[in-house]
């Protein structure tokens, strides 16, 4: 397809799609919006006056089954992305899945397994975005010694960390029906780690609802079983241990970061200042490791997906096989909590 148009429909259309694929894919050449479903008839519409495509369907098969239809790009919630992923390969489409790959493990498996059924189509997960102009820095870095041997991890992390009211709506992150074993932003932090470090071991979770019951949209209310913190003990393939931490507790805390400490020397990342600081034996303090503007890659999820389809390069940020290492350490940490044992991480 190196030439042809790409012919793309959207099924959900939340507020990530919104602002990054509908606009960054209509702004690829020779890319077509060609139809679109969300929630209802209603918000589809509204997402078609807004951006420009050409019709809306209530029903999300009739723009996977479309013959005017190459790539579907998946905004829905990770409840659906298996059955649609499996339904748009099985049907000859080029898939771009929204993060949280999955419910679960077993789920993310069954879309691994599809798209390895059709190698001929793009299959690709949005990738961690919070680190991704600091990444290929980080990974030189280490593959470098400048950390030497890395032993240990740390990281903390918030996501819209705040005191807990016990009148907060149910957000569909904190409702297992539709986010299943995924935790706040843990998922995106793991693949991240795995570009740096490589892949975790076993685990070893604590897990915190501050608030046990919530009314969804409905007004019905719910037992919440998504934790709203959750502690992690980690032991990594390449002998490295970490500590994690996930929460949206933390209020007042600091922002996010993680620190790497390796016998030569030890890295500090500060993704929302997109900052990466170092020392190694025989510094006094940390100092800030300059980046060049070239290697600050940051996001190109839409013109990796098009260049991909058209046979210009293979999908990195985020291919399925890392998807689904990113899943099993979800149901690991699920399966630890759930225990109180440490858990093992299931690999490919």
């Amino acid at each position: 397809m190196a030439d042809t148009p790409i012919r793309v429909g959207f099924v959900g259309a939340g507020a990530n799609t919104r602002k990054h694929h509908i606009p960054k894919l209509k702004a690829r050449p020779g890319v077509e919006l060609v139809a679109v479903a969300n929630r209802s008839k209603e918000s589809g519409e509204r997402v078609a006056k807004e951006f420009g495509v050409a019709r809306v369907h209530d029903d999300w098969r009739q723009v996977v089954e479309a013959r005017d239809i190459d790539a579907i790009c998946i905004g829905t919630w990770p409840y659906m992305h298996r059955e649609l992923t499996v339904a748009a390969l099985a049907a000859g489409k080029h898939v771009l899945c929204e993060a949280r790959m999955a419910m679960n493990a077993a789920e993310g498996r069954q879309m691994l397994e599809a798209s390895r059924k059709a190698p001929r189509l793009v299959a690709q997960l949005v990738p961690a975005p919070h680190t991704l102009e600091l990444d290929s820095t980080l990974q030189k870095l280490l593959a470098e010694g400048y950390a030497g041997e890395v032993h240990a991890v740390e990281v903390q992390a918030t996501q819209q960390a705040r005191f807990a009211e016990l009148g907060d709506a149910l957000h569909w992150r904190q409702d297992i029906r539709l986010s299943g074993n995924n935790i706040l932003n843990m998922g995106i932090w793991y693949e991240a780690m795995m570009r740096w470090l490589g892949p975790a071991r076993r685990v070893m979770a604590m897990t915190k609802v501050a608030v046990p019951r919530r009314k969804d949209e409905t007004g019905a209310w719910q037992e919440v079983k998504v934790p709203d913190h959750v502690d992690i003990l980690v032991t990594f393939k390449r002998g490295a241990v970490g500590h994690l931490r996930f929460s949206s507790l933390t209020a007042l805390a600091p922002p996010p970061e993680a620190w790497i400490f390796g016998s030569e020397g030890t890295l500090r990342v500060e993704p929302d200042a997109k900052r990466l600081s170092g020392g190694r034996r025989g510094d006094k303090a940390l100092a800030e490791i300059a980046i060049p503007a070239e290697k600050r890659i940051g996001w190109r999820v839409e013109e990796e997906f098009v260049n991909a389809i058209r046979g210009r390069e293979k999908i990195t940020h985020t291919n399925f096989e890392d998807g689904v290492r990113y899943m099993e350490f979800t149901d690991a940490v699920a399966r630890s909590a759930a225990t109180g044992q440490a858990a093992d991480v299931a690999d490919l």
